[in-house]
């Protein structure tokens, strides 16, 4: 396994999905593309697929933010507004960890994302735990499961 690396997941293999990457050597974030064309109605919200996972070391997370760019021209924005990918995420049974970026149409008209278009940014970031922490529970699903 990999420390920190992004993969298609098995479903979209030799579907032309494209390894984030920055695009300046100074960039903090990957930038995310859809893997579908879709279309997002005024006011509906939509998970977008990228077809990848990701793996990284432990005591890190991957923030998955809009690029500024979709907010301001599509007037799109994330649905949970900064989505957080735990590195348990990542080859759970019930989808293979892959990421979806939920986006929420704020405007007037319906927004169109072509296959490839890139929608978010994905930033690896270091966390910490307190002195006392004591959760020993393991991930059981994928997308939404680690609610109560």
């Amino acid at each position: 396994m990999p420390k920190r690396a992004f993969a298609v997941i098995s479903q979209y293999q030799n579907k032309n999905i494209s390894i984030p990457k920055r695009h300046t050597k100074d960039s903090a974030g990957y930038d995310l593309a859809s893997a579908e064309t879709v279309t997002i109605n005024p006011g509906d919200i939509h998970l977008v697929p990228t077809g990848l996972k990701v793996y990284m070391p432990p005591g890190e997370v991957l923030l998955v933010i809009i690029r500024s760019s979709w907010a301001v021209k599509k007037r799109c924005v994330l649905a949970n507004q900064v989505g957080v990918i735990d590195r348990d995420y990542v080859d759970n049974p019930d989808n293979e960890g892959h990421i979806f970026i939920p986006v929420e149409n704020k405007g007037h008209e319906p927004v169109s994302i072509t296959a490839g278009e890139r929608i978010a940014q994905g930033i690896f970031v270091r966390f910490g735990i307190t002195d006392n922490d004591t959760s020993d529970a393991e991930r059981q699903g994928g997308f939404g499961s680690t609610t109560l």
